[in-house]
């Protein structure tokens, strides 16, 4: 299940996830995505509703749209469509997908300040987005039920991406003891790669958190350092910032 808390400042809301497994179904997935985007959404439309530019909210609705809403499409052409036995609507769910992407990409600019949209004008994308994202939600799940004998199944599954990651892992300090331990380094590994150069995120534990680094050292070797702040016994703490390719310099607020 995934709630929303109140928290303190301009009436903003901020995601969780409880320990429940990934969702079993394409409509229970298709539930858990609205939620988070709405929860985002409503911040948004809450500050421009008080008369201020919602830097921050739009950020936090950006983020999540081109984290997990475009990656679930990208997913769903992948592991749904090309398997669905009923081609017939499958030119229009891929017409919505190229939509909403440049739904996100227009929210994107207004985010990073490139844009030259007005405080009423983001208000406007973000309700029409909502409205398009449950239009094509709908649809989608009747299209691909009417090729398929029961339920249609979601796209994720143990051992993959896991959408209940993202709401435990927003943020520059992160509890890590709030995953399941199985899941830790993935889902470590998953917000490091969101990062964007010169940005830092802290990491904190109650478990050793030396398998991350090592598997980062993997994947893209030098490109994130790693300090710690607290090396164990009993909490490990890590600062990790996402270095600048060679040649560039780093950008934005928490560049060092």
């Amino acid at each position: 299940m995934t709630t929303t808390q109140e928290m303190p400042g301009r009436g903003r809301t901020t995601a969780t996830a409880d320990g429940g497994g990934p969702p079993q179904t394409l409509a229970r997935e298709h539930e858990l995505l609205m939620g988070q985007v709405a929860a985002r959404a409503r911040d948004v439309l809450t500050a421009t509703a008080g008369g201020q530019w919602p830097a921050q909210e739009l950020r936090a609705l950006a983020g999540y749209l081109r984290a997990e809403l475009l990656r679930h499409a990208e997913d769903e052409e992948w592991l749904l469509f090309r398997a669905s036995p009923a081609p017939a609507g499958l030119a229009r769910l891929g017409r919505d997908h190229v939509r909403l992407r440049a739904r996100v990409e227009a929210l994107e600019r207004a985010a990073d300040g490139t844009g030259t949209h007005s405080r009423a004008e983001v208000a406007g994308l973000t309700r029409d987005l909502l409205a398009q994202l449950r239009r094509h939600m709908a649809a989608e799940e009747a299209v691909l039920a009417s090729g398929t004998p029961g339920e249609v199944p979601a796209t994720t599954s143990p051992g993959t991406h896991q959408h209940r990651w993202y709401p435990l892992t927003e943020g520059p300090v992160i509890d890590l003891d709030a995953l399941p331990p199985d899941e830790m380094t993935d889902a470590a590994v998953d917000r490091l790669q969101r990062l964007r150069a010169g940005e830092r995120v802290e990491f904190r534990s109650g478990r050793d958190t030396a398998e991350i680094w090592q598997r980062m050292d993997r994947l893209k070797s030098g490109g994130y350092g790693f300090y710690y702040l607290h090396d164990g016994p009993g909490e490990w703490r890590v600062q990790v910032t996402r270095r600048p390719p060679a040649g560039t310099a780093a950008t934005g607020p928490t560049a060092q």
